[in-house]
């Protein structure tokens, strides 16, 4: 794992900007990567190099044709990351914006009475995309409930609802506010037994940061992330979308070429430093195997930081050193349980007695930063069924250590009343 290899925390940690202090709080430790990750060194660099760039893609110059050559290796760079043989990458707005395009452009090619079916823990980025069409296109809107006390959709509640004629579904694959991964391949599966044909989209945004990324496997149709939630920056989605999807009728210009998804000059700053991104994992991989096959170096990267981020959530939960662990402290419950299998680098909890945005503050105060989800339109879905009006939000990734989750334990246990 990553804490037995020496110096190797160290040498992951130097790679980020603003590990341990923020430019405007000062001193700090960070535990709201799911808000945002930290951003890797190489990609504020290459953020600056190509702002300053004047050329565009798509002219007979020689910056030009450099542009769209990087462009190129950034969606090679990407399908090896994602392994992802077939289909293609494109940049749009956001995660969020990629989903709504990718979902829309799925329901209104679907037959007209046809169903679409989600999950009730998904992130309003699919599931407000997926109700949203599924009545402009006439179809029949399908929500599948999760279970409130593990924070999870599986297969088989999937399976329980399903019927030939669903068209189109969408899939979470890991929950911004309880933190549990989804088994995608499995719901796929499960989805694609009852109708093989079934557009499927998933929501990647919460999970590409926390471990594998296995298209392929996966068997679906379109999956996007967040770029800034997995270590590169702000301002950007990527949306891969299988060949089938690329042919579906969609929005585009007249005349254009009809695999084209994107709209106007697109920054090609952003794809170059996904090409960062990947570059950081294929270099990880490569501290911890001796393979020489990148995809290899890169699936070693994402287990060992699956691997560690359980090691920190065990020590966040169990206790550490001399520290009682979260499930010790009586004044303190942790949302979907706290032996669940499924977390991957979050946890959620309540404080009896302190609203959660007084315990936020209170660990800010402290240098710790942490987030307040409340039962509003964004996690709603999963609070309100508890019957809670908000959490906080601990989240973390693998350039976090064994020591800052002891200085959190350490305040929030201090928060005894």
């Amino acid at each position: 794992m990553l804490q037995e290899t020496p110096g190797l925390i160290d040498a992951i940690r130097a790679r980020f900007a603003h590990v341990e202090s923020c430019p405007f709080q000062g001193k700090r430790i960070f535990f709201e990567n799911a808000g945002g990750a930290l951003t890797l060194n190489s990609v504020v660099e290459t953020s600056a190099k190509f702002a300053a760039i004047p050329d565009n893609q798509g002219r007979d110059n020689t910056a030009s044709h450099a542009l769209v050559d990087i462009i190129d290796k950034a969606k090679s760079d990407l399908s090896v990351f994602m392994n992802a043989s077939s289909g293609q990458f494109f940049v749009g707005e956001s995660g969020t914006e990629l989903l709504f395009r990718v979902i829309r452009t799925a329901c209104v090619n679907a037959p007209k009475g046809s169903k679409v079916i989600g999950s009730s823990i998904e992130h309003p980025a699919s599931r407000s995309a997926a109700r949203r069409w599924a009545e402009v296109a006439g179809l029949n809107y399908v929500s599948v409930p999760h279970c409130d006390a593990t924070g999870l959709v599986t297969a088989e509640d999937y399976g329980a609802l399903m019927t030939p004629d669903v068209s189109v579904a969408t899939i979470l694959h890991g929950s911004p506010v309880t933190g549990m991964g989804m088994d995608v391949a499995a719901i796929s599966r499960a989805i694609r037994d009852v109708a093989p044909d079934c557009f499927i989209i998933v929501d990647g945004i919460q999970h590409a940061a926390h471990g594998q990324l296995d298209i392929d496997s996966y068997n679906v149709d379109g999956y996007a992330i967040s770029p800034y939630k997995v270590f590169s920056r702000h301002g950007y989605g990527i949306a891969w979308i299988s060949d089938r999807l690329t042919a579906q009728p969609h929005d585009q210009l007249i005349d254009a070429p009809t695999d084209g998804w994107e709209f106007g000059t697109r920054d090609t700053g952003a794809y170059a430093t996904m090409s960062d991104v990947v570059t950081y994992f294929d270099w990880l991989g490569s501290q911890l195997s001796d393979t020489t096959d990148r995809r290899a170096r890169i699936e070693v990267a994402g287990h060992a930081i699956h691997a560690y981020e359980t090691h920190l959530t065990s020590a966040m939960i169990n206790g550490t050193g001399n520290l009682p662990g979260l499930r010790d402290m009586d004044h303190i419950s942790i949302l979907a349980g706290p032996d669940n299998p499924a977390r991957e680098g979050l946890i959620s909890i309540t404080v009896r007695d302190l609203p959660s945005a007084e315990v936020v503050t209170r660990l800010n105060e402290q240098g710790i930063r942490t987030h307040t989800r409340k039962a509003d339109h964004y996690s709603g879905n999963v609070l309100t069924p508890l019957g809670l009006s908000d959490c906080i939000r601990i989240s973390l990734c693998h350039y976090n250590t064994e020591h800052e989750v002891a200085q959190l334990l350490a305040a929030l246990n201090d928060m005894a009343n």
